[in-house]
C-alpha cells in the first residue's frame, strides 16, 4: 500500500487541509470537464480512462494545489512541477485544480506576490526539519509555462484576471530572465541574471518550446520572443554534432559561439529529452520546426540501428550508454511522429503501454510528467496551434481499434 499518496502540507495550512481532505470524502459537486465529457459520451467514445492526468493528480496533487514528488529525500515541489500541473489540469478542463495549484504556488512559491516576486524553483522540507523554500531561484522554463497556461486559460475560459497575472510575470521574466548576449542577442536565461553571469552565459534548450515562444510574441510582438525562438533553434544546431542535443550548453562572449557547458560538459540526458518532446510537438506550420527536427536526428538514428533509446549521450562524440527509461520513450512518441517514423512510433508505445499497465511498478514523477506530454499529445488530448496557441480535447474519439 503506497504510503506517500497525501504527503502532509505546510504546517501553517496543515488544518485547512485536514478539511480539504475530509471534503475530498464527499460526493464531488462540479465534476471537471473532462469527467462530464466522460460521462455524456456515447458508448465505445469515452475515452478518459486513455488519459494519464487522472492518475497522475491522485497520486502527486494535494488537496491544497501542491504537486509532490515522493521521489526526492525532501518531498519537494517545484515551480516546474507546479507549471506543468496548471497546464495539464488547463488540457483537462478541470479549473479548480487549476485554481488550487496556483493558489498554492502563488502563495508558498512567490510569498503571496506574483506580481512582484518569480516563483521560487524548490520548496520541501529543510535542513532544519520545517517546511517551506530551499532555493529562492526562479527557473525561467517554469516561469514560462505558468505564464502560458495563464494565457491560455484566461483566453479559453474567459478569465481576464488569469490574463492580467500572466503578463504581469512576463514582466518579471523579460526584466530578470532575458538578456542580450554580445554577438547572438536576446536569449532566456536558466535563472536570473544575478546568478547567470558572463563571459560565458550557460544556457539549457529544454528551457525554450517554441510553441510557448511563439505563443508568447503574439501576445507581446515587441517583445524579445521572436529573437529567441530563433537563437534556440541556432543553439540546438551549433551544439547537436551527432543529432543529439546536450543538458547544457553555454555562449562564449569572447569566442562569440555556443561552446560546451563548463559544468556539465556535452551530456544530453534527463533534460535534453524534453527538447525532442518539444520539437515533435511544434505545429506543422512553425517555420522553426523543420529545422529543429533536422539537427536532432540522433534518437531516430539510434533506434532505426539499434532499437534503443539511451539514457546518456556524449553529444561531442555521439557515443551512447545505459538505456532511456519508460518515460524517455514516452516523450520521443511526438518527435517520431513528427518525422513520420510510424513504425518507430507503434513500437516505443507498445514498450510505453507494457511498460503502464496494470500491475507494474508505478513510474516516478518526471517519467510520468513525460508520458503526460508524450503519450497525452499522441492521443489527442491536446496540440498546439503554429501560433502557439492550445488547442485542448480531453476526450478525444477513440481509435477505431479501441
Amino acid at each position: 500500500m503506497q504510503q506517500d499518496l497525501h504527503f502532509p502540507s505546510p504546517p501553517l495550512a496543515r488544518r485547512r487541509w485536514l478539511q480539504q481532505a475530509l471534503l475530498c470524502a464527499l460526493p464531488a459537486v462540479a465534476p471537471p470537464a473532462w469527467a462530464q465529457a466522460a460521462a455524456a459520451a456515447p458508448p465505445g467514445l469515452a475515452c478518459l480512462d486513455r488519459s494519464d492526468w487522472p492518475a497522475f493528480a491522485a497520486r502527486h496533487l494535494q488537496a491544497d494545489g501542491r504537486i509532490v514528488d515522493f521521489d526526492t529525500p525532501r518531498q519537494q515541489s517545484t515551480s516546474e512541477g507546479q507549471s506543468y500541473g496548471l497546464f495539464f489540469s488547463l488540457v483537462h478542463g478541470d479549473r479548480a485544480a487549476f485554481r488550487r495549484i496556483l493558489d498554492w504556488t502563488t502563495a508558498n512559491l512567490c510569498d503571496g506576490q506574483p506580481d512582484r516576486r518569480l516563483p521560487a524553483w524548490q520548496w520541501g522540507r529543510r535542513d532544519d526539519g520545517g517546511w517551506g523554500v530551499i532555493d529562492v531561484n526562479p527557473a525561467s522554463d517554469a516561469d514560462l509555462w505558468i505564464a502560458y497556461a495563464l494565457l491560455e486559460a484566461g483566453r479559453l475560459w474567459q478569465q481576464p484576471a488569469y490574463t492580467t497575472l500572466a503578463r504581469q510575470m512576463l514582466v518579471l521574466v523579460i526584466r530578470e530572465e532575458v538578456v542580450r548576449l554580445p554577438g547572438l542577442g536576446a536569449m532566456l536565461l536558466p535563472w536570473p541574471r544575478g546568478v547567470g553571469k558572463g563571459p560565458v552565459w550557460r544556457l539549457n534548450a529544454s528551457y525554450m518550446p517554441l510553441p510557448l515562444l511563439r505563443r508568447l510574441a503574439t501576445e507581446n510582438p515587441a517583445g524579445p520572443w521572436s529573437e529567441i525562438a530563433q537563437n534556440t533553434v541556432r543553439m540546438v544546431a551549433a551544439t547537436s554534432p551527432h543529432g543529439f542535443v546536450p543538458d547544457w550548453c553555454a555562449w562564449s562572449e569572447a569566442r562569440q559561439a555556443f561552446v560546451t557547458d563548463p559544468e556539465k560538459g556535452a551530456e544530453g540526458s534527463y533534460d535534453a529529452i524534453r527538447v525532442y518532446l518539444w520539437a515533435g510537438m511544434t505545429a506543422t506550420g512553425d517555420t522553426g520546426r523543420a529545422p529543429l527536427l533536422h539537427s536532432l536526428y540522433g534518437p531516430r538514428a539510434l533506434l532505426q540501428s539499434t532499437g534503443r533509446v539511451a539514457e546518456r549521450v556524449d553529444t561531442a562524440t555521439g557515443t551512447v550508454r545505459g538505456d532511456g527509461p519508460p518515460g524517455f520513450s514516452a516523450a520521443l512518441l511526438p518527435y517520431l511522429r513528427a518525422l513520420g517514423h510510424e513504425q518507430l512510433v507503434q513500437a516505443r508505445l507498445a514498450f510505453v503501454n507494457l511498460r503502464t499497465a496494470a500491475g507494474q511498478p508505478l513510474l516516478p514523477y518526471y517519467e510520468r510528467m513525460l508520458l503526460l506530454f508524450g503519450r497525452g499529445w499522441l492521443e489527442g488530448h491536446f496540440a498546439f496551434d503554429a501560433s502557439g496557441r492550445l488547442q485542448p480535447n480531453p476526450a478525444p474519439p477513440c481509435p477505431a481499434n479501441a
